[in-house]
């Protein structure tokens, strides 16, 4: 078989831009490095992200580490065409998940796979992981953006977030001390968050027909803009408690909802007691569950359902706790009780 004479390929005619890949790191250079903090080593380019330990701070030192991604959030991000906050969703999922351990994120890091790399997108993505960073009072250390031609479509990406955080042993959140007659607070969730979209966006895009930009009164906002609502990190309001008061508990709502996540922290011989009267559920669910005719067990197990974080405390620190939120403008809810029985959540009052 002959070989026909062609032009010579390069890899920018294979699909693969460096040039590209190049302007996007200088457009994003500002924003990661807005997130350093002290204990960061290295600028952003090199092989390998340095960060040292402050091993005067802890006697034990624990290092804490979770990765995460958002989901099938991200469709509603390429429908939308609005990237700039995706990153604060994969921010969010990790962080969450170690602050429950009572860990402080030190430093986080993002992986990054598109189909075509586009720098002012790539930027926006990249701000938004360093925008959650802030948040969350971690260093953007490191990433990786791989341009990946004719395995996503030019206009698919995709985003994982890993974040390492630190606790003392002797501070380290595990429930094991949870007892009866103990009570749950609840901090509530920024809406859907990043879990459970699958079905969210079956309700809503697919049985009820909505488009992205429909306006829905119920909502206040476009469907969009309700779905895109970025995840709420909870580190800097519950880091302060954990020096303050005895938290014996924290568990961040995820896929699963109030109902699989709570006994992931369950010491064996006790239950959870939910009164669903004691916080307001946000619109977006109660338009979800009415649309797709959603059985209210399975809202419960699929959705946060407007409590994103819950924190079990001894009942007489409960007030104080309550106290020390409000005088930091936080809303938190008193929602229920700790029993004896299996590590189970049950629920009192159907709304």
């Amino acid at each position: 078989m002959s070989e026909q004479k062609s032009q010579p390929l390069t890899y920018a005619g294979a699909g693969v831009d460096i040039a590209a890949g190049n302007r996007a790191v200088d457009l994003m250079k500002q924003a990661v490095r807005s997130t350093f903090r002290p204990g960061v080593l290295t600028d952003i380019g090199g092989f390998g992200g340095l960060f040292a330990l402050d091993t005067k701070k802890y006697q034990e030192p624990v290092l804490v580490s979770g990765t995460d991604g958002v989901g099938t959030k991200l469709k509603l991000a390429q429908l939308t065409d609005v990237h700039h906050t995706i990153g604060i969703d994969a921010v969010a999922m990790c962080v969450n998940d170690i602050l429950v351990q009572g860990a402080e994120p030190l430093f986080f890091l993002d992986y990054l796979a598109v189909g075509k790399l586009v720098p002012e997108k790539v930027a926006d993505i990249v701000n938004g992981v360093a925008a959650g960073c802030r948040q969350a009072g971690c260093a953007l250390i490191g990433g990786e953006t791989a341009e990946m031609p004719g395995f996503y479509n030019e206009d698919e990406y995709d985003i994982a977030g890993f974040a390492v955080g630190v606790v003392d042993r002797s501070k380290l959140i595990d429930g094991s001390t949870i007892t009866a007659g103990d009570v749950v607070i609840g901090l509530p969730s920024s809406g859907l968050h990043s879990n459970g979209y699958s079905l969210a966006r079956k309700a809503l895009l697919e049985v009820a027909g909505y488009r992205t930009d429909t306006y829905i009164d119920e909502l206040g906002c476009t469907v969009g803009e309700e779905m895109l609502r970025p995840t709420r990190i909870y580190v800097k309001t519950v880091l302060p408690l954990i020096n303050e008061f005895n938290i014996k508990g924290l568990a961040h709502i995820t896929g699963g909802g109030l109902t699989e996540n709570i006994p992931r922290i369950l010491p064996p011989g006790v239950k959870v007691v939910l009164d669903r009267s004691q916080w307001p559920v946000p619109p977006v669910f109660t338009l979800i569950q009415r649309i797709g005719q959603v059985a209210e067990q399975e809202m419960l197990r699929t959705f946060n359902m407007g409590i994103g974080l819950v924190m079990i405390v001894p009942a007489d620190q409960s007030a104080n706790i309550m106290q020390a939120l409000h005088n930091r403008g936080e809303v938190a809810y008193l929602i229920g009780r700790v029993e004896a029985g299996s590590p189970v959540v049950e629920y009192t009052v159907s709304i």
